[in-house]
């Protein structure tokens, strides 16, 4: 019987505001991530933060593929800027462990998806740089951050033809949208793959074959009512490399 691939999603921290235990620090990812890659045919698995580099590599050794979830803003001071008045909340000790499983995944060729911070995360670490709001584009005009059910499609987006996520989806499809920070100058390496019709980036792809793909809107929240978003999970999952 084959075994189905293991799929590490990266972990967040949240604190309690109130109960028995005001501010303590639990470990999460939001269920959508865990139910998307069941559906599509993965076994999905949390990946803790830990503060020990050694310790992160030893985890994405123990998974077949790495998804990056949403969160945080990433700090700006890993792109080289100093952090503006609208930045959001950062966790530099979640960025510190994110690159460390992004570069063992890569190391690894494993493959890898980005999902709003992750996309982010990506560029950044890789030399590219972010909008630490979309109000610093002065090409934004489209609402990037909804208010309406996350499985709600909020704006259109265009799919680059020849890209991998066109392979993936149509050339154009409706997402939803929970972001207000964007891709500014992209990374070395990597290519745009979808825009919104004012320009913001939607997903970026490294070059070359390994599977390294990061997507702005969250196909997580949508996959349960849409097999074209699920597709994206179950593309990540055959691009595991069988031993």
């Amino acid at each position: 019987m084959n075994k189905k691939p293991i799929i590490g999603i990266s972990g967040n921290f949240i604190m309690d505001k109130g109960g028995m235990f005001p501010g303590y620090k639990r470990a999460y990812v939001n269920d959508d991530y865990v139910k998307a890659v069941a559906m599509a045919g993965g076994i999905p698995y949390i990946i803790p933060i830990v503060n020990d580099e050694d310790l992160a590599k030893e985890q994405m050794s123990n998974v077949d593929a790495l998804i990056l979830s949403g969160g945080y803003d990433v700090n700006p001071l890993i792109y080289g800027e100093e952090p503006k008045q609208k930045l959001g909340a950062i966790l530099p000790e979640r960025d510190k462990f994110d690159i460390w499983l992004l570069k063992e995944a890569c190391k690894m060729n494993k493959p890898v998806l980005g999902i709003c911070r992750g996309i982010q995360l990506i560029n950044a670490a890789f030399g590219g740089t972010i909008n630490q709001d979309l109000s610093y584009d002065e090409n934004c005009y489209i609402k990037h951050f909804q208010e309406t059910s996350p499985s709600t499609a909020g704006h259109t987006v265009e799919i680059v033809e020849g890209s991998r996520l066109n392979s993936i989806l149509s050339s154009k499809v409706t997402t939803n949208s929970f972001h207000h920070q964007s891709l500014n100058r992209v990374a070395e390496g990597f290519k745009i793959a979808a825009r919104t019709k004012d320009g913001t980036i939607e997903a970026i792809e490294k070059e070359g074959e390994n599977f390294v793909m990061g997507i702005q809107w969250h196909p997580e929240m949508m996959s349960s009512s849409s097999p074209e978003m699920l597709n994206i999970f179950k593309e990540l999952i055959k691009n595991v490399k069988k031993v």
